[in-house]
């Protein structure tokens, strides 16, 4: 103590640590760990009301008899209390005494080492003390092998591998979240079962990810058991257990990566020819496969299944989680080429890209791998059920060679969709989706549809409006609707909504241009009731009432 400090009775604060501990194995914990607990006046470490702590037991090799120990006991360790706060409230003031508590022997110059199991700062019961206490005296927080790594560890699993991303969940989420983040994601780790395992293994099972699943318990401690996460009894399974859905890279690769496996498959051609997306005239083209060329053995050996995907108007921040999971999980991509790029490429998977004309042979293609026991994900934009691919994979899996390949549709968000929110809401009230592509159907079938929705006064969504070889029909559609609205009426032009080249305007209907639209532009086209209000910024916002005049 120095001159100053004995003239003013100040004493120099002791120093507080918190100490990761690692998994349970006491020969797992670090040598800064073992040093910090020999040099420590004071060893702290939480328990619950019968006194017996893990992280005590786990440092009990290295604690001294003249160590001072404070044993810092939960006064609940269920949600079931009469503390006037509830649970938070008593767990919040436990953490303030307990933080006290070790403040006092700070304050006397002496050093505090918290044990804490696994990482501190991971979920750990330290966190709570450093928040009150870290910014008050010197502070060192010592790393550990977290419950994660022990668990991947025992198993022998890989958990993620070259771009997989690695969600870690607490298994007190609400079982709905749970199953859309495990959809999501590459590979993920429950943490905290217990009491929480029934809701865990159904969301892993609605999530498509329980076969995957793994289950620890214990990791590196007595009485560990590793296994099936659903082969698990509820009953049996303590607090101190996680649930690992290992990498799909390393699985693929484990039981054979599925190029040797089932033989190299061409990437598509380079050169396809770009047609304007949604634009499909049925016609010929230049397949990346042809329908009898899948690889792998004869069709009808094994099935597989087939999923058509929409991935939303542009890139990955308009994925659903289920549609995330779906691509993830695909062995084989099939799709127009324009709407692959948007999927991140993973080792393993193999993509079957072609011109946007063949749906009919992309369908086939999808569907001959599926026999041979695929896992196959045709891509789409927008939804796959509006004017995309969902049509087209159902045409031909009806046919009778296909009828056991099982075949799922899952939604995305709309072009008509995207484009409303950009605007405001013009689609707020009725209103009816049309394609003015006549490739499909004739344009006096279109013409009839659009005087029909005009005169019951829809706000119409306009898909396919024009593109290189189509340049007349934007100008006959506005021309026949002035015949029902007002030259008036908004008209939002959303072009590439969620792109790079995102442009949103609204223009009366009698100066819609049809130069300025191409295939890349959806059209909102308003009602008789659809409002548009400049904002300050000079911004138009365009909404629909919900509510339709009487009369």
């Amino acid at each position: 103590m120095s001159v100053s400090e004995q003239q003013s009775g100040a004493r120099t604060p002791g120093r507080l640590y918190g100490v990761g501990l690692g998994p349970g194995d006491p020969s797992l914990m670090t040598v800064r760990a073992v040093q910090v607990i020999a040099e420590a006046d004071v060893v702290a470490y939480h328990s619950a009301r019968h006194g017996r702590s893990i992280a005590r037991a786990i440092a009990a090799g290295h604690l001294r008899a003249d160590h001072i120990e404070e044993a810092l006991v939960y006064p609940v360790t269920t949600e079931s209390t009469d503390h006037p706060g509830g649970y938070r409230g008593a767990l919040d003031d436990f953490y303030e005494e307990a933080a006290a508590r070790l403040a006092a022997h700070l304050d006397a110059g002496r050093t505090v080492a918290v044990l804490s199991e696994g990482d501190p700062l991971f979920y750990g019961s330290y966190q709570h003390m450093h928040k009150r206490l870290a910014h008050r005296y010197p502070t060192e927080v010592v790393p550990g092998v977290t419950s994660i790594n022990a668990a991947a560890a025992r198993l022998g699993r890989p958990l993620v591998e070259a771009d997989e991303v690695l969600t870690v969940l607490p298994g007190t989420l609400p079982e709905e979240e749970l199953t859309a983040r495990l959809a999501a994601t590459d590979s993920a780790v429950v943490m905290k079962l217990g009491r929480t395992f029934p809701a865990v293994r159904r969301a892993m099972e609605r999530s498509g990810r329980l076969p995957e699943a793994r289950y620890v318990e214990r990791a590196t401690m007595a009485g560990e058991r590793t296994g099936a996460l659903e082969d698990v009894d509820p009953a049996s399974v303590p607090y101190f257990s996680v649930a690992v859905v290992p990498s799909r890279v390393a699985e693929r690769d484990v039981s054979g990566d599925v190029s040797r496996a089932r033989g190299e498959v061409a990437h598509a051609p380079e050169d396809v020819s770009g047609g304007a997306p949604e634009d499909v005239s049925g016609a010929p083209g230049e397949a990346a496969h042809a329908p009898g060329d899948a690889p792998g053995d004869a069709p009808g050996t094994v099935t597989g299944d087939v999923v058509v995907v929409g991935t939303g108007p542009a890139g990955p921040l308009w994925l659903t989680p289920e549609s995330r999971g779906a691509l993830a999980a695909a062995d084989d991509l099939v799709g127009y080429t324009t709407y692959l790029d948007r999927v991140p490429v993973r080792p393993g998977q193999l993509r079957h890209g072609s011109d946007n004309k063949v749906e009919s042979e992309r369908a086939e293609l999808a569907l001959d791998l599926a026999r041979r026991g695929r896992r196959v994900a045709v891509v789409s934009g927008g939804d796959p059920g509006v004017f995309a691919m969902a049509t087209a994979v159902l045409e031909v899996a009806a046919e009778e060679r296909y009828r056991a390949v099982p075949v799922r549709v899952l939604p995305g968000v709309t072009a008509a969709n995207a484009a409303a929110a950009k605007a405001g809401a013009p689609l707020g009230h009725d209103y009816a989706v049309l394609s003015l592509s006549d490739r499909l159907k004739p344009w006096e079938v279109i013409a009839e549809r659009l005087r029909a929705a005009a005169a019951a006064d829809l706000v119409l969504a306009l898909y396919n409006p024009g593109s290189r070889s189509r340049t007349w029909q934007v100008g006959k559609a506005r021309d026949l609707l002035l015949e029902h609205r007002s030259p008036d009426t908004p008209v939002v032009l959303g072009r590439d909504v969620g792109g790079p080249e995102e442009s949103v305007r609204t223009v009366r209907l009698a100066d819609l241009d049809p130069a300025e639209v191409d295939m890349r532009t959806i059209l909102l086209i308003g009602s008789s009731q659809t409002r548009t209000v400049r904002r300050t910024d000079g911004a138009a916002t365009v909404w629909t009432p919900r509510r339709y005049p009487e009369g």
